[in-house]
This record gives C-alpha cells, sequence and structure tokens, in this order.
C-alpha cells in the first residue's frame, strides 16, 4: 500500500489545519491508521490511531485529545487528521502509517508508511 500525506504547512498558534492520507492501489478502510510524527531532535511519537471499518475507534495521546480529530472518507480512500487549536509544540513532520493488517484495531504496529508532512505552527 502506498501512502500519500499532504496538508502541512505553517500556521499561527491558535490556528487549524486538516492532514490527509491518502491510499493507492488498496482499500483503506480494510487497516487501522495512524499518524505519528517527529519534532527536530525528538524522538517519533505516536499522536492518533483510527481503527479498521470493522471497529472504527480512534485513539489520541494526551496532548492532542480534544483539540485532534480523525476522519475516514471512504469514497475518497483517504483519512484525515483535523488539526485545531494547535500549539508551537506541534510542530513537527507528520506521517501516516498503516499496519496493512485486514480488520486491525488500534493501536498497532506501523509497517508502512507515506513521506512525511511538515507542520510548523509559529507567530
Amino acid at each position: 500500500v502506498q501512502l500519500q500525506a499532504s496538508g502541512g504547512g505553517l500556521v499561527q498558534p491558535g490556528g487549524s489545519l486538516r492532514l490527509a492520507c491518502a491510499a493507492s492501489g488498496e482499500t483503506l478502510n480494510y487497516y487501522s491508521i495512524g499518524w505519528l510524527r517527529q519534532a527536530p531532535g525528538k524522538e517519533r511519537e505516536g499522536v492518533s490511531c483510527i481503527s479498521s471499518n470493522n471497529d472504527g475507534s480512534t485513539y489520541y495521546t494526551d496532548s492532542v485529545k480534544g483539540r485532534f480529530t480523525m476522519s475516514r472518507d471512504n469514497s475518497k480512500n483517504t483519512v484525515y487528521l483535523q488539526m485545531n487549536s494547535l500549539k508551537p509544540e506541534d510542530t513537527a513532520v507528520y506521517y501516516c502509517a498503516t499496519d496493512r493488517v485486514y480488520g486491525s484495531s488500534c493501536p498497532i504496529t506501523y509497517h508502512y508508511w507515506g513521506q512525511g508532512t511538515l507542520v510548523t505552527v509559529s507567530s
């Protein structure tokens, strides 16, 4: 499965962005999909995960709960990460990834990654 992340950019603190993770070659709703991020000089961390359509549950790391929301648009074979009330500490390269395990539920181990998209939160 090939994943393509997009939607990053420069935004002021308190602003919003929506990241998209599109797939080619396979149907994303069969699999759990996660967003992870890596800030400069820091280790990569999991941000959120949405389970396959068998379950559909979502998980968020504590630092983004109440601000970030994952969703699916199966007609577009795309998963989204809506990011609101952005903070400078959200600045990172964001990646989408999957385990490519049919019917899986979060949390998962990521084996397939898209390229990252840079989110910069700064005034």
